[in-house]
């Protein structure tokens, strides 16, 4: 009995179907795609702050309705007169007009916070180097980032008088531990194995501190950073509590004390978007300096 065996035909190896990957649309149209939603959103917000004082017919000394906020706000940079069909008019507040205020304010700032940020880098690399320097001062930088700018404003005042100085000194006590904080964590936070293969490879000091360390740092450093910024700005009130004229905060303290509401919540906006755009742009120049985060 003879038995016929059937040819076996080699086929080819089927491939798995892959799935392929939605495209990433680049930074420039994520950003784009945002901003309607910021406005929406923030549409929502100044329709729902109107629509809350018209309905409950609040006091204006309460809170009064956002066209108040900003009908303040233009009067503040222009001048206006004292009285129906009066030839005297009244330029300002404070006898200055909204952007010179906020124009002393954001000098201050630039001085303080800048000081701070370079005190703070210098401080924080001297740390991580100096293991003994680290253990020796580390709890006193953590003390000083501790205290709250009001509670010490009084003595600046006293020490260095109530011009500028006392302002800008409370501002770098404020903005460099954090700055420091920030710079140690992200020195000591450099991975040890790349250290080790760029010695192995042969690398000098300064060829690991340009290209290893300082890339390795510089989220940590731009994240303090930016933290020390908002901390600069939400202590900005107490730096110009005293002789804060022209500035934004003090213009925002001495209309609070004044009962008058309109130009406080406006000074405080104000405040809020000259700070949110500090941020903003040192949050591009942390992409633009360190493009490599989170990859």
């Amino acid at each position: 009995m003879t038995t016929t065996t059937q040819p076996v035909t080699a086929q080819a190896p089927t491939r798995a179907r892959q799935t392929p990957e939605p495209p990433v649309a680049p930074p420039a149209r994520r950003t784009r795609r945002r901003w309607p939603v910021h406005l929406g959103f923030l549409g929502i917000l100044v329709f729902g702050w109107w629509a809350i004082t018209a309905v409950f017919s609040l006091n204006p000394l309460v809170l009064p309705g956002p066209q108040l906020v900003i009908q303040e706000l233009i009067d503040a940079s222009r001048c206006v007169p004292l009285g129906e069909g009066s030839a005297r008019f009244s330029c300002g507040e404070q006898g200055y007009f909204l952007w010179q205020h906020l124009l002393a304010t954001v000098q201050r700032v630039l001085v303080g916070l800048g000081v701070g940020i370079v005190l703070g880098i210098a401080l924080g690399w001297l740390l991580a180097s100096l293991p003994k320097a680290r253990t020796l001062l580390e709890p006193y930088i953590t003390f000083i980032r501790a205290l709250p700018p009001m509670g010490y404003i009084g003595l600046l005042i006293v020490w260095f008088g109530i011009g500028d100085g006392s302002k800008i000194i409370l501002l770098i006590l404020a903005t460099f531990p954090i700055v420091t904080v920030g710079t140690l964590s992200g020195f000591l936070g450099v991975r040890q194995d790349w250290l080790r293969a760029a010695h192995t490879l042969g690398a000098g000091s300064w060829q690991i501190f340009r290209t290893i360390r300082v890339p390795g740092a510089l989220p940590e450093i731009m994240s303090s950073i930016r933290l020390a910024s908002s901390t600069a700005w939400a202590s900005i009130v107490a730096a110009e509590i005293n002789d804060g004229i022209p500035g934004i905060g003090g213009l925002a303290y001495l209309s609070g004390t004044s009962l008058n509401t309109v130009l406080a919540i406006g000074s405080i906006i104000v405040i809020g978007l000259v700070a949110l755009a500090f941020d903003q742009f040192i949050v591009y120049l942390s992409k633009k300096g360190s493009p490599w985060r989170g990859k």
